[in-house]
Formats: C-alpha cells, sequence, structure tokens
C-alpha cells in the first residue's frame, strides 16, 4: 500500500468513473485500474462495485476510503508545516455553505475577499449542513460557512454573526399589527417551511417549540428557496420565518421581529480540528465583517436557536 494508491481511491470515491478518475490523477485508464486491482488484493476486500454504474464503494470500501482521506489530509498537513505554508494561503481551496446564507451573504462578502487576496482562489459550493458535516470529516471540503453549533468534537468553529429569525406575513395579517411578535402566538399548520434537510427548517420548527409540521394547506410543497417561500406569502399564502440578510426594501411592511430574547442563529466559520490554514479563516472573517449591512448586529437579548 503507497500513497498513490490512496490516492486514487479518493479520486474514484469523487468522480465514480474510471475515466475521469483517472484523467484527474493523471495517469492512464489501465494504471489506475491496476492499482486498485492490486490494493484490493492486498486488502483482501473489494473497495469498489463494478457493477453499478456510477462506481459505488462496498460497505468495507466506505470505511477504507473514509480513512484515507484522513491520511491524505494528514500528510498534506506535514507538508504544509515543513513548507512554512501555515501562514500563506495561496492556492486553492473549497468553501461549503448552506442555502439559505448563499444568495444572501456572497454577494456581500466575495469581491471583497477576491480583491484583497488575489492569490486565493475559492472553490464553492452550496450544499445542506450534513452533507457539509460529513464533508468536513471525509476532507471534500476545507471550510464551511453554515448555522452552528454542530456539536461536532472534531470541528474548530470560528463565530462570524448573529442572524435574526424574522416573521413574515401576508398584508393584513393580525400578527403585523403588533410592532412584535410572541412565538407562542404562531400556529404552525400556517406556516410554509423548508424542505427536510435545510437546518433553517429545524430552527424554525424549534422556535414555535415544535419537532414536526403538520400543514392545513391542500397543497404539499418542497421548497429550498427562502425568496420562492416569500413570494408565496406575498400572494396570501400562510406565513413563514426568514433570516435577516433575506430581507429588503419591499419586505418592510410583511415582516415584524420577535419580542426579547429575539430567536438568532449563530452563523460560523467551520473547518476540521486538523486543518492548519489558519491564515485564510481570519480573512474569510474580516471579509464577511466587514461587508455585513449595519443592521446585522448581535441583538442585546438573544436566545440561540440550535438545528440538530
Amino acid at each position: 500500500m503507497n500513497i498513490q494508491q490512496l490516492e486514487y481511491i479518493v479520486a474514484l470515491d469523487e468522480h465514480r468513473h474510471f475515466v475521469t478518475a483517472a484523467e484527474h490523477c493523471h495517469v492512464t485508464q489501465p494504471t489506475l485500474t491496476m492499482q486498485l486491482k492490486k490494493l484490493e488484493e492486498e486488502l483482501g476486500i473489494q473497495l469498489f462495485d463494478r457493477t453499478k454504474k456510477p462506481l459505488k464503494p462496498t460497505p468495507g470500501g466506505e470505511v477504507f476510503i473514509a480513512k484515507a482521506r484522513r491520511i491524505l489530509m494528514d500528510i498534506n498537513d506535514l507538508h504544509a508545516s515543513v513548507a512554512g505554508e501555515k501562514s500563506s494561503i495561496k492556492g486553492e481551496f473549497r468553501l461549503g455553505i448552506i442555502p439559505t446564507l448563499a444568495p444572501h451573504l456572497l454577494p456581500l462578502f466575495l469581491g471583497h475577499f477576491v480583491e484583497n487576496n488575489p492569490e486565493t482562489v475559492l472553490r464553492i459550493e452550496e450544499m445542506e449542513s450534513e452533507q457539509i458535516i460529513k464533508a468536513l470529516h471525509e476532507n471534500r471540503l476545507d471550510v464551511a460557512i453554515m448555522a452552528t453549533p454542530t456539536d461536532e468534537r472534531n470541528f474548530n468553529e470560528t463565530v462570524l454573526f448573529n442572524e435574526a429569525f424574522l416573521f413574515y406575513a401576508p398584508d393584513g395579517h393580525p400578527l403585523l399589527s403588533s410592532e412584535e411578535v410572541e412565538a407562542e402566538k404562531l400556529d404552525v399548520s400556517g406556516m410554509l417551511l423548508l424542505s427536510d434537510g435545510h437546518c433553517f427548517r429545524n430552527q424554525a420548527l424549534k422556535i414555535c417549540n415544535k419537532s414536526a409540521h403538520e400543514s392545513h394547506f391542500p397543497f404539499h410543497y418542497e421548497s429550498g428557496s427562502i425568496e420562492t417561500l416569500k413570494g408565496l406569502v406575498r400572494k396570501g399564502i400562510g406565513y413563514t420565518l426568514v433570516p435577516e440578510l433575506a430581507v429588503n426594501g419591499i419586505d418592510k411592511e410583511h415582516m415584524r421581529r420577535f419580542k426579547s430574547p429575539q430567536p438568532v442563529r449563530e452563523v460560523s466559520l467551520v473547518t476540521h480540528s486538523s486543518f492548519s490554514r489558519t491564515l485564510l479563516i481570519e480573512k474569510l472573517k474580516t471579509s464577511i465583517r466587514e461587508t455585513l449591512p449595519k443592521h446585522i448586529e448581535a441583538p442585546k437579548e438573544f436566545v440561540k436557536i440550535k438545528w440538530r
């Protein structure tokens, strides 16, 4: 077993195709296939099920690949330490961000970051929170922007800001007649929610002290977009909760804050504890905090809403 073989199986896991994985590793397909076969013979197990298209790791292969990713991460970290790269952010980094933050936060800070860090390339992907956690564990992401705490023992979390949850309703909704909304008065059956898998959905239900959602609407709609939910609400269909960064000028008459302590979500930069490029975290934190709207501030009194 050698490092090159570990790189080959990780590439196969990522691309699930022999030709594509070989191209990624800059070798021929027969070379990659031969090295995989040698490794499987040495281990005495089959790592990939070749009958599946695309390729799929076997149960034993999944365990081995996860450990291989961790070994490769440690080796890369060792090289970085020797080369003095911990104080450098030159190169490409993989950034994951949850969908309820991406459309509102990325346009604010990305230009600032690129302008101030021209030698850094961010490969950005929108991912749901559980997918991000899995990707960080498997070394498929370097850093993530997401709601915290994750309660993951091997993660480092750098808090960026607290973002308030806002009540969002159509014209004439009785709760809009008050300056502030009491969470206890919310009827969860009339609330439009994001689809399962979004941490924002879990947080919205917790604000209402509910673990499940029973809708009274004559339709079932799975949405991954806050903007879609807002559009439905403005047309008189139910109400929803939105993160503060998602509101703009046309939303003013439809939104109300909650009474103190306001419910908020904590937004952080998250890395695996083995990630060594601390300068990248500092640069990202600076760009994000310097470009946030002035109204995104930690309320004097608030209660953090967990999503797990």
